[in-house]
């Protein structure tokens, strides 16, 4: 993994209250440049500004870190992440980055396949900075790839192959269409899931026609380039990659959170009640949020609040 500084910042003679953000670009493990922005917990700095030590500069071993998944068409500097961020980082690190296809990332968007990938390198690049404990949260397309990362990584991988790894007697928990190289150390503690969709394919809002169209039809891929600023692969998956429904019982022991607006104009309220079920009983934990509607865009700073403490309580000690 490489990281890259971006720019200088102006000597001062007076201490920083919280250090100031680190930009890195991350080298994923099928060779896409992802950008990714790296930010300490705030939390303390108020109290710093009235003469009480802040918390800038704690030991990250000690400190848990929230990696944040967009949704399609996003990126690290979207006002909606960037709010999300701020949340975050009263109670948390966070690192930000955009899927590629997406921002300044290198690549083209398989709209939440081999994004899993993305994801991976900055959990990774997180464990690197010194964090023990980390939360993934995502949204939307970024809530189907935490699920699935959840359920491809765990704190058992070696680097090997998910399935040379394993032995003709050994139980796979993982679909062999799903082979991929595992990055060490890429795995997440915990699991949040804001407005995923349940499976593939779906079609069934008038939304999700429009983003099909978008996504399969020339033209459309034309608006998502120039109008997105996203740009998106013309190949079809091959293999088709596993369902969020299929990946939800594969993430245990660690801890999910679903959440869902019940407005949600993309995927209506069956898509969170299958993702629970899937999760078998006490397997997850399900938030209907009343008057809600899609994914970062809709979760205001009380609901994401809320996330967050929940995500950092559930964290291992």
């Amino acid at each position: 993994m490489s990281s890259v500084s971006e720019g200088r910042f102006l000597s001062s003679s007076v201490p920083l209250l919280t250090p100031p953000p680190r930009c890195a670009t991350l080298l994923t493990d099928d060779g896409v440049r992802v950008e990714a922005v790296y930010e300490p917990c705030t939390a303390g700095s108020a109290a710093a500004r009235d003469g009480v030590a802040a918390t800038a500069g704690a030991d990250p071993a000690t400190t848990p870190a929230i990696v944040v998944a967009h949704g399609f068409t996003g990126s690290a500097d979207r006002p909606a992440v960037r709010r999300a961020a701020r949340a975050f980082a009263q109670r948390a690190a966070v690192i930000t980055f955009s899927f590629r296809g997406h921002g300044r990332s290198g690549g083209r968007s398989t709209v939440g396949d081999r994004e899993v990938l993305d994801l991976a390198a900055a959990v990774a690049w997180a464990r690197e900075l010194g964090h023990t404990r980390i939360v993934t949260v995502g949204f939307s397309m970024g809530g189907s790839v935490v699920l699935r990362h959840g359920a491809l990584y765990t704190a058992e991988s070696t680097g090997d192959s998910l399935d040379d790894s394993l032995d003709a007697d050994t139980p796979v928990r993982v679909p062999e269409r799903e082979g991929r190289t595992r990055r060490t150390g890429a795995h997440s503690d915990v699991v949040v899931s804001v407005s995923a969709p349940a499976r593939w394919y779906y079609r069934g809002t008038a939304p999700m026609r429009r983003l099909h169209w978008v996504v399969t039809r020339p033209t459309g891929r034309l608006v998502g380039r120039y109008g997105f600023r996203t740009r998106i692969a013309t190949e079809e998956w091959n293999p088709v990659p596993l369902s969020p429904v299929a990946a939800v019982p594969l993430i245990a022991p660690a801890p999910l959170l679903l959440v869902h607006g019940d407005r949600d104009p993309y995927f209506p309220l069956d898509h969170p009640r299958m993702l629970a079920e899937a999760a078998g009983p006490g397997g997850a934990e399900l938030w209907l949020e009343r008057g809600m509607g899609h994914a970062e865009n809709a979760a205001d700073d009380a609901l994401l609040a809320r996330i967050a403490d929940w995500a950092t309580a559930a964290l291992p000690a």
